[in-house]
């Protein structure tokens, strides 16, 4: 550690660091303004952020992790007894039938379980989420929306907690996966599970499941996939898939090849060990003809699931959750409530490119505040022009009155002129009475 830190002290620092470092530098351009050139070199010694990944962990166990899971089924496909076998705990105590006499709900229930439960110093806060009468009644409309007002009501809750001042202690209630079960009925899907998973596959990760496959045979369950499949493309219904990312090792792209080609999951739950033939100790179902083994990947695709959804990609559903699922709720759910987002924040631009657009818009708005003054200036010279050429209009009408009025009292006056010329007494007007002879008024 002292002899690298020498090397670097004694090297050259010509950028700042020393040479054969990977720190990357972004230095201005002389040639494209507004775009960093990159400088890459590698260490000398060891520096320590190679450890960041170590701290993350350490945080991670130290805070603990919380997950969400629905199930959604018809009534006795094995639900409650999916989730104690997936999790290795009993959450779910059996159920005892009703009674035939016994009053039956009318509506979709729903029912939140959770527990925390540990494992190699993990935490693990899981809550279940069952929909006891799905699909149990004989009139079926609208039985999602039940389930689908559940999910929206904890986006809200969890939206409602960002938007408060001490967001300290956010509790994450959204529901990260939805396992539905389907009936193994070896057709296709029924319009019940279509229009289920229509309305729901923009609120939460779908997760198809075939309850009960060990009654039915491989190329049934083979068959009944493909036509489960080829219904989910034609109708546009997105569920969740193993992502895959760049750089990946080929064990770890051959898993996920793996885990995606068994969707949807045929899977058979069982919490009873059973002794095998050959003196083995396994969870499974007991029958005639022989043992159905829960974590035999030959027998059923209930050890692919665990690990998709448990073992492998629980931090992926979770950030499918956040980051597709639960934004694209919170952006409608803001528009709609009058809330717009200005798309030039945060967005990366050119600086030069921005000086030009701002310029532009200046220029324009200056020709627009021009045209708008030459516009006011011509109404107003229109008005006063107007008002001009009614005032003379105006004078020309009282100065022809006042003409006409002149030439009428001259004519009377050379009549008066006429009369007193020819010695004709001058007759005075009826209004002139009390007046002096012989004089006009003027």
């Amino acid at each position: 550690m002292t002899d690298s830190y020498a090397s670097s002290r004694d090297g050259d620092y010509s950028n700042g660091i020393p040479n054969g470092s990977t720190a990357s530098f972004g230095q201005p351009s002389p040639q494209s303004t507004g775009i960093s050139s990159v400088i890459r070199k590698k260490l000398m010694g060891y520096v320590g952020f190679a450890n960041l990944p170590n701290q993350v962990h350490r945080k991670s166990v130290r805070k603990g992790f919380q997950f969400t899971a629905m199930v959604v089924g018809e009534s006795g496909l094995g639900k409650s007894t999916l989730i104690n076998t997936l999790f290795n705990t009993t959450l779910y105590s059996p159920k005892e039938p009703l009674h035939p006499s016994a009053e039956r709900p009318k509506t979709v229930a729903i029912e939140s379980i959770g527990a925390d439960i540990e494992e190699n110093g993990v935490r693990l806060h899981l809550t279940v989420v069952d929909t006891p009468g799905f699909g149990d009644f004989v009139n079926n409309d609208d039985s999602w929306k039940p389930i689908v007002e559940n999910i929206e009501s904890r986006f809200d809750a969890y939206l409602e907690q960002e938007n408060r001042v001490n967001r300290l202690k956010i509790v994450d209630n959204r529901v990260h996966a939805c396992l539905y079960f389907i009936q193994p009925t070896g057709h296709s899907l029924k319009q019940l599970d279509i229009e289920f998973m229509r309305r729901l596959h923009t609120r939460v990760n779908l997760i198809p499941v075939i309850a009960k496959a060990d009654t039915m045979t491989d190329e049934e369950i083979t068959s009944f996939k493909q036509r489960i499949l080829s219904d989910i493309e034609h109708h546009q219904i997105h569920i969740f898939e193993a992502p895959t990312y760049e750089n990946e090792d080929e064990e770890t792209i051959a898993e996920a090849e793996e885990i995606a080609s068994k969707i949807p999951f045929a899977i058979v739950g069982s919490n009873n060990f059973i002794a095998t033939p050959d003196g083995r100790k396994v969870r499974g179902r007991a029958y005639p003809w022989g043992v159905v083994e829960v974590d035999n990947e030959e027998h059923c695709d209930f050890v692919k699931l665990r690990q998709m959804l448990v073992r492998t990609y629980m931090e992926e559903l979770r950030e499918y959750t956040n980051d597709k699922l639960y934004e694209n709720w919170r952006t409608e759910k803001l528009v709609s409530m009058g809330v717009a987002q200005d798309s030039s924040v945060f967005k990366e631009i050119n600086p030069a490119a921005r000086l030009q657009e701002e310029r532009v818009m200046h220029e324009a708005k200056l020709a627009k505040m021009e045209a708008e003054m030459k516009m006011v200036f011509q109404q107003k010279v229109q008005e006063k022009e107007a008002k001009l050429k009614q005032s003379e209009e105006e004078l020309y009408a009282r100065h022809r009155e006042m003409k006409e009025a002149l030439e009428k009292q001259r004519q009377d006056l050379e009549d008066k002129k006429r009369k007193i010329e020819s010695g004709r007494p001058i007759t005075p007007e009826k209004n002139a009475t009390g007046r002096k002879k012989g004089f006009l008024r003027t």
